[in-house]
């Protein structure tokens, strides 16, 4: 039961905070679902995939014993819980930053990654989780700085150096911190056998592709239906 409580506590105080009068997250509640569902779909269908390949796994003990597709509810959760947590706090930073104040961030931070991604899609295009989260993180990257030229991409990746705080909390406690077994396990041969703590360092940039890809949409739609 471990990982739900851990899903929990991660969407509890900005399911609560979705309400304040000032914050008011719950009206984009509906650009927020569009969100989920589609960013859903492809990560479980990757989830699957690497979880059949055994690039990954989960340790039973922790889990409530329910599953959807093939993987635990827990895990499915996952990508709604830490989406939401991460969209709120990308909303509230919206609220109190002026527009254009990250774009210096933008333009410093989006070159590294895309280089980064770049080279270590070369390098590791044997290792399986390494390969596609550094080549599917590329690709977005390319494409909404330099095709699409997004203007919150600086403020996007502002909020995700805010967020790696809770992230290495949720991330440590999933990977093993704190417990004899990991709840989620990974296949060292499939990454690059490097961790921060108990943390996959390919951990850091699949939550960046998971959560860029719900901001993408988030946006998108919010603008639509604001446009309408």
């Amino acid at each position: 039961m471990d990982y739900l409580l851990i899903n929990i506590g991660s969407i509890g105080i900005p399911l609560v905070y979705s309400f304040h009068p000032k914050l008011q997250f719950y009206k984009k509640w509906r650009s927020f679902s569009v969100a989920i569902l589609l960013t859903l779909i492809p990560f479980v269908i990757w989830d699957i995939l690497f979880t059949k390949l055994g690039v990954w796994g989960f340790s039973e003990q922790y889990l409530i014993g329910i599953n959807l597709f093939n993987l635990p509810l827990e895990e499915v959760l996952f990508f709604v819980c830490i989406p939401y947590s991460c969209l709120f706090t990308y909303h509230c930073i919206t609220l109190f930053l002026k527009p254009g104040k990250m774009d210096i961030l933008n333009k410093i931070l989006s070159p590294v990654l895309i280089i980064l991604s770049a080279i270590l899609s070369i390098l590791a295009n044997d290792l399986y989780y390494t390969f596609y989260t550094f080549s599917s993180l590329l690709f977005v990257l390319i494409v909404l700085r330099f095709i699409l030229k997004v203007k919150w991409l600086g403020t996007f990746l502002f909020t995700y150096l805010i967020i790696l705080i809770p992230f290495f909390i949720v991330n440590g406690l999933l990977t093993g911190t704190g417990y004899d077994t990991p709840i989620v396990w990974y296949n060292n041969l499939e990454n690059l056998s490097t961790r921060i703590g108990t943390i996959p360092v390919e951990d850091i940039f699949y939550g960046l592709l998971l959560l860029l890809l719900n901001v993408t949409i988030y946006e998108f739609h919010r603008k639509r239906i604001t446009v309408r």
